[in-house]
């Protein structure tokens, strides 16, 4: 756990090398071993220096996630705290000098056990990140960093690393003061103990010296008070209530430092506490970290296919979605064959991968040459003989059935009779296009999102005569252009389509039924949903979800029920306000101006004299996407509900404090939110109906996730 050996100079080394596991965390057994060593320094009259390092890559990685989500009461959580706090403060107040020789990244707990050291020397290297990212996981630094950080490099510097969890480099640590020196990888360690040898007599840290003053102003000082006050309203704006761990960082900074340390920590141990236990916390670890790491660890995939290594790739399509699939792909290293009907339309579809890496190369984050390899694996073409070869061919052409089936055969007539055929559709049963397809077993689904280089999620889709072979090989490929998996079953709208339309339909329901359109944006911004449902409907365009909606209705025939909300996207089609692409659509877009609704919309959809409560609008947003997951569960669409949470957050935007779709049912109880539903569909409609599976859940009191 900390190997320990002492010199003949008097410097202790305690070495951290946790077994059995990758990094460094922290939980009750590493903890336990921390403070025996802590007692073991200082009282050994021998031990004259104390020098703390990793065997691992990385210094630290924080606390146990896995501990933290089991977490259910306070008493215990807060003894834990306490106990940590006393032993660092032993550790910083012994007298001796303390030197962290920091090997790597050195983050969340590790960063604070690194500030109880008088001296960090970190190795020059280049993937080391320093920082305290706890918030981005519903949680505050517990380990001191909210009290020791600010005092050691100013409220101002520390309040954006605080409520951002910003991971800082090696040479931007070093700028802001966390550390005090950077040195050759591999001579960190000998460095920390010359400077531990140079010391002579007692060693403080600056906030234990008698008048110890903040960097840059206390927080009675003019200019952090205004800071303070920008910071509250900036949190507010951004989360909307919905997330406790900023404002708790900004309370335990300001009551923290106002105090001595020591009255600080105890602040910040109480407001620890409250975050770890709130189900913000609980859902954003389990669906952040615990849900997404098993989707990016391919836990889906069948477990006897050999690997598939990708060499070329074959994009049919170069619009935005194929140009943004072939950038992606040759960022992988992998090249890219990219196929459009003229060789004008194939070049720019490579040009929009031009276009980002000049900026990349702006920025300073790529070099020319880089650029210019990975433009080089780019082949824009209009022949088909090219695609000879490769490995997959992903087709990324118009929503059309006929379209999309000329291009198959094309293709087929080209690639090996093993290599994988993946459509994009967002929309169209992965199963009917397959027909098209002299070989379904390898014909999938790969549904990527716009921006292709922006949103990490695809959607892998598979029809009713996939193979697992083809399904590995799929997701070998997702894994090499680095992007996060969920595995669906093949459905009309497949799982984020059909639930992510749910929420824009609602709000088109109660702009007809007469709420203020200003209401209804509000309240999807109060769930936590990144625009309104309008604002939303503007930017995929409403006719596209008209069309969709005729698609779907030319489809089902007499099966076919009009969706609630659809009557006011067809008005708005037939008003040519279709959305931000034609200029107007719920919003005015004035050029040059800022977005604003559309003042003619109170006389398309009169505002009700009486209107709704916005609780209760919040209510019907959220659950009729949870309910229409829930529906995915129940007919198989969905096998998992890791796969249901990682969508929603990645795909449609909704927020991690609800953990996502099932998340949310998870968050109220299924019980409870039975109950919601079935008062909802008293006053809304049939649409509100629980399933079956929700109903016997909780009859018998069962969960989605264990609590």
């Amino acid at each position: 756990m900390i190997n320990y050996q002492l010199d003949e100079q008097g410097i202790a080394t305690l070495t951290w090398d946790m077994p059995g596991r990758s990094q460094n965390v922290m939980n009750g057994d590493s903890a336990a071993a921390l403070y025996a060593m802590i007692d073991k320094v200082i009282k050994d009259d021998a031990v004259k220096g104390i020098l703390m390092t990793s065997a691992k890559a990385d210094f630290f990685a924080g606390g146990d996630l896995e501990w933290l989500l089991a977490a259910t009461e306070a008493a215990p959580l807060q003894s834990f705290v306490s106990d940590l706090h006393r032993n660092l403060r032993l550790l910083e107040t012994c007298g001796k000098p303390v030197a962290m020789a920091l090997p790597g990244s050195t983050l969340g707990g590790g960063l604070e056990i690194a500030l109880a050291g008088h001296y960090r020397v970190a190795a020059d290297n280049t993937k080391a990140r320093f920082g305290l990212p706890e918030v981005t996981l519903g949680l505050l630094p517990g380990g001191g960093g909210t009290q020791r950080l600010p005092r050691l490099v100013g409220i101002q510097n520390a309040l954006p690393l605080l409520l951002e969890g910003k991971k800082l480099k090696t040479a931007e640590a070093l700028k802001l003061g966390i550390l005090n020196a950077v040195v050759p990888a591999g001579t960190e360690v000998a460095i920390a103990r010359e400077w531990l040898l140079s010391q002579t007599g007692a060693v403080q840290q600056p906030w234990d010296m008698k008048g110890f003053k903040i960097p840059g102003g206390g927080v009675s000082s003019p200019a952090v008070q205004q800071l303070f006050t920008v910071s509250n309203a900036m949190v507010r704006a951004k989360t909307f209530g919905n997330y406790p761990a900023p404002v708790n960082i900004l309370s335990c900074v300001y009551e923290g430092l106002i105090t001595d340390i020591d009255t600080g920590l105890k602040t910040e141990t109480r407001y620890f506490v409250n975050c770890v236990l709130s189900p913000v916390a609980k859902n954003m670890i389990r669906t952040l970290f615990f849900s997404m790491g098993e989707a990016n660890k391919l836990v889906s995939r069948p477990k006897d296919v050999p690997q598939q290594k990708y060499a070329k790739v074959g994009i049919l399509g170069a619009g935005m979605m194929g140009a943004g699939i072939a950038y992606v792909t040759a960022k992988a290293g992998i090249t890219v064959v990219l196929i459009d009907m003229s060789q004008e339309s194939a070049e720019r579809g490579k040009d929009y991968s031009r276009k980002l890496l000049d900026k990349t190369v702006a920025r300073g984050q790529m070099t020319q040459d880089m650029a210019d390899a990975m433009l080089a694996r780019i082949v824009p073409t209009t022949d088909y003989t090219l695609l000879d070869g490769a490995e997959m061919v992903i087709e990324a052409v118009f929503e059309d059935r006929g379209i999309k089936a000329d291009v198959t055969k094309k293709s087929e007539a080209v690639i090996a009779s093993n290599a994988i055929f993946a459509s994009n559709t967002s929309t169209l049963p992965i199963t009917g296009l397959a027909k098209a397809s002299e070989r379904p077993a390898n014909f999938i689904g790969l549904h990527f999102f716009s921006p292709v280089d922006k949103m990490p999620l695809i959607e892998v889709i598979m029809g009713k005569q996939t193979s697992q072979e083809c399904l590995a090989r799929s997701l070998d490929y997702i894994n090499a252009v680095g992007m996060t998996p969920i595995v669906v079953n093949d459905s009309r709208g497949f799982y984020t389509s059909r639930c992510f339309s749910t929420y824009v339909l609602e709000g088109m329901a109660m702009l007809a039924e007469g709420v203020k359109p200003a209401l209804i944006e509000n309240a999807g911004l109060q769930a936590g949903m990144p625009v309104g449902p309008l604002a939303l409907t503007d930017e995929v365009s409403a006719e596209l979800v008209y069309k969709i909606d005729k698609q779907t209705q030319s489809d089902l025939g007499e099966a076919y029920k009009a969706p609630a909300g659809m009557a006011a996207v067809q008005k708005m089609v037939e008003l040519s306000r279709i959305g931000k692409k034609a200029g107007q659509g719920f919003y005015d877009y004035p050029e040059g101006g800022k977005k604003c609704l559309w003042t003619g919309l109170a006389a398309q959809f009169p505002v009700a004299t009486q209107q709704p409560a916005l609780d209760e609008l919040v209510q019907r947003l959220i659950n009729i996407q949870s309910l229409e997951t829930a529906r995915c569960m129940e007919e198989g669409v969905l096998t998992t509900a890791r796969d249901a949470d990682v969508g929603s957050v990645l795909a449609w935007g909704v927020p991690p404090f609800r953990g996502g779709t099932i998340g949310q049912i998870h968050t109220v109880g299924v019980a409870t939110f039975v109950q919601q539903c079935d008062a909802l569909t008293v006053k809304f409609g049939e649409r509100f109906t629980p399933t079956k599976t929700l109903r016997d859940m909780a009859a018998k009191g069962e969960a989605f996730y264990a609590r």
